[in-house]
Parts: C-alpha cells; structure tokens; sequence
C-alpha cells in the first residue's frame, strides 16, 4: 500500500446486516472495493480487486475464514488478512495466525479500535485485542528455541492448518462426506485438499497417508 494512502478493505461474512454495520463504522477511513458472504465468492472477488486487507469471519459456512485464507495466500501474498470474529477460542486463533493472517479481534470491538485495527493491519502491523494475544505468545512460547520451529517435523510443517486437520480425521478412519460435515466444507474441498497432502507428502493413496499419520501419532 502507498504511504498515505486510504486502505482497500474487502469484508467477508455471511451476515448482510453486519457487514453494513462494519461498512458504517469503518467510514471514510478505508474504501470498501467489495464485499462477499461465502468462501469461493470471496476468493473469485479478492483475487480480481486485490484489496490491501481482507476483514473476514472465521465461521462460515463451506470452510470459513480459514479457507479464504489458504486459497488467496499462495498466489496474492501480498493481502492482508484481519479476522473479525465472534469466536476468542485459543485454537481458532492460532488456526488462523498460523493460516497468514496479520490479526484477530472479536465483535465486541468498538468502532474506533476497529478502524485503528485495519489501519494498522494496512500499515504491516499484527492486532489482537489483548486476551487473544496472550493465545498467540503462549504458542510461540511452547516453541523450542533452539530446534525446528512448531513439530519439529519438516514433512508435517509444510502442511496447512486446515490440511493438518483433514489429515487427523483421515487418520481416525473418517470418510471424505463426514469430515466435509465435520470441518463444516464441501466434499470437493476435503478431495482437494487430501490430494494437496499427498502431493506434499510424496505419497499415492488413502492407506499410505492413513498410516502416515498413524506412524506419527496424529490422531
């Protein structure tokens, strides 16, 4: 973004009356370019706008937040992201942290921290409202500082948060329509996303990655 200029913002939800609400507080400080209350909307519209911050939910329905996330991030790195959520769960924030996003508040945010928080997610800066930074810290704390970082294991580190959790319920014997209703996505993302693991982790079948991560105790 230019110096000084005014922040793009792009809002995903899947509530009409609350993105109206954010439009309002948000006000002249940013320029809304567009807005989307589902996931492959959301990607196909942040791709052709290109907004500096993408303000989204983490809850939706079709893979959430999360998602949006993981399918922009490879090919725009450039996006922020600044979740804006209802849930404070500890593992909703690191999901998503460790997805790409800059930052993460809750809805109970008032209208001047929430404009300073894309402001400041525009600017580079990473935003939490306070108890959920303590999430964050505590984390990064459980990290070895002097080893590998997160599980010490390259095979599994290059996997995405969401593709860490299909791979756990793959482990526990689910079938591709009860992790789509599980992860609450459809069964052709669930496909594809099995497919990204396998591909990453140079393996060929179901039964191969069933006992992958059984080897390795995720389940």
């Amino acid at each position: 973004m230019t110096p000084g200029a005014v922040p793009r913002v792009f809002l995903v939800d899947d509530h009409h009356l609350f993105r109206a609400g954010v439009r309002n507080e948000l006000g002249t400080a940013v320029e809304i370019v567009g807005e989307a209350d589902e996931v492959s909307a959301a990607v196909e519209l942040i791709g052709e706008r290109l907004p500096d911050v993408v303000l989204l939910d983490v809850h939706m329905p079709n893979g959430g937040g999360l998602a949006v996330i993981e399918a922009v991030k490879p090919t725009h790195p450039e996006v922020r992201f600044l979740a804006l959520s209802v849930s404070d769960a500890p593992e909703d924030v690191i999901a998503v942290i460790r997805s790409g996003a800059r930052g993460y508040v809750t809805k109970t945010i008032s209208g001047p921290e929430l404009q300073d928080a894309v402001l400041r997610v525009a600017a580079g800066d990473a935003v939490f409202s306070p108890r959920l930074a303590g999430f964050v810290l505590d984390a990064f704390a459980a990290i070895p500082n002097d080893g590998p970082p997160a599980s010490f294991d390259p095979e599994l580190d290059q996997l995405s948060a969401r593709e860490h959790e299909v791979l756990r319920l793959i482990a526990r014997g689910y079938t591709y329509k009860e992790i789509a209703r599980e992860l609450e996505i459809s069964t052709k993302t669930v496909e594809s996303h099995v497919s990204s693991v396998l591909r990453k982790l140079q393996l060929s079948t179901r039964h191969q990655l069933t006992r992958w991560a059984t080897e390795r105790r995720l389940i």
